[in-house]
């Protein structure tokens, strides 16, 4: 009962979430601006979600042969299939409730493929782990490749925070920075000491312990150079993705390749503090893309909403798909395993 209680509570709470998101979103929609977004979405070129749609695709795929390749150590081979249908349904199910698609996706290869759903955690864990390194390293790339964006925009506040009122370095201003950060620092593994009894401390140092454990496992990998070759590919996959989304509308057209990284890596952090991104992927393309003038009303705004249906799509139209298929495709395989065997008595 407590269980079913408390994961009530988690599905409200993330409902909730998305909820707020849509209306940090819209809350500052008035007649006339409703009218300019359902004008800029009226005008889109929907046909461009095609190739959208087929590079989220390839990018599910690579993302499921990456998964299926840190099966080996633990002396697993599925087929392909299975891992990549197992994937899309684990992406669908997401939408309706966060995170358990995680656990459906190794559900379904624990019953089709014979591998104990337990021995699949840990995968899941490598992989995190490894699109948060993936995620620093697209904004370090935006920082590199945008620093006279961000710089131009940011300059005045790093100047409050470093200059004195006489616009000279305030090396006060800079000790007293270092200082609070020491300072939190040492707060923090206090309390981590001192409360390691506590369930969310202990929670806390459970998922830094998973987290190094996922990225020190890929050292027993047979072929690591294919795995970071499948990591690099799914990242540049949904970089294209986005840039082609620029496409549809005419007002974003000019927006290029280095610019769509900014895109990414924002639309990345909206798709996690969220529920499948909702409202949150919309609002914060809009405010990445007013960095490169353009209007976040309605342009950004479609933009970004139009970016995150091309991505609720691929989940839906692939995972449905995936429900169908998965079923039959093992039918058939059993149908060709049991023929054969047949054949040879």
């Amino acid at each position: 009962m407590k269980k079913k209680l408390l994961a009530i509570l988690q599905y409200l709470f993330f409902a909730a979430l998305a909820a707020f998101f849509v209306w940090l979103s819209l809350k500052d929609m008035n007649a006339e601006n409703w009218a300019k977004l359902k004008d800029a979405l009226h005008r889109a070129n929907y046909w461009l979600l095609v190739p959208v749609l087929l590079l989220l695709l390839a990018s599910h795929y690579l993302r499921a042969l990456r998964w299926r390749q840190l099966m080996e150590p633990l002396g697993y081979k599925p087929s392909r299939i299975n891992v990549f249908l197992g994937v899309m349904i684990g992406y669908f199910v997401n939408l309706g409730a966060p995170r358990v698609g995680e656990v459906v996706k190794c559900t379904v290869l624990a019953r089709y493929e014979k591998i104990p759903a337990d021995k699949l955690v840990g995968t899941i864990v490598a992989e995190r782990a490894f699109d948060v390194i993936c995620l620093l390293a697209v904004f370090s790339l935006t920082l590199v490749f945008q620093f006279d964006v961000i710089h131009s925009l940011t300059a005045d506040k790093f100047n409050v925070l470093f200059h004195n009122a006489s616009g000279q370095v305030s090396y006060i201003k800079i000790l007293a920075l270092v200082a609070g950060l020491l300072i939190l620092f040492f707060i923090t593994r206090f309390f981590l000491r001192r409360f390691a009894h506590v369930n969310l401390v202990q929670k806390v140092k459970a998922i830094a312990v998973n987290i190094w454990h996922g990225l020190t496992s890929v050292k027993d990998l047979k072929n690591k150079p294919l795995f970071f070759v499948y990591t690099v590919g799914i990242w540049t996959l949904y970089l294209l993705s986005t840039w082609f989304g620029f496409f549809a509308i005419s007002e974003t057209r000019h927006l290029t390749l280095v610019d769509a990284l900014s895109v990414l890596a924002m639309g990345s952090v909206g798709m996690i503090v969220s529920p499948g991104g909702i409202g949150a992927y919309a609002l914060l393309v809009e405010k990445t893309v007013a960095f490169y003038g353009v209007a976040g009303n309605p342009y950004g705004e479609a933009l970004g909403w139009l970016l995150w249906f091309g991505q609720l799509l691929s989940f839906i139209l692939f995972g449905v798909a995936s429900f169908i298929l998965l079923p039959r495709v093992n039918r058939r395989k059993n149908e060709a395993t049991t023929n054969y065997s047949t054949e040879n008595i």
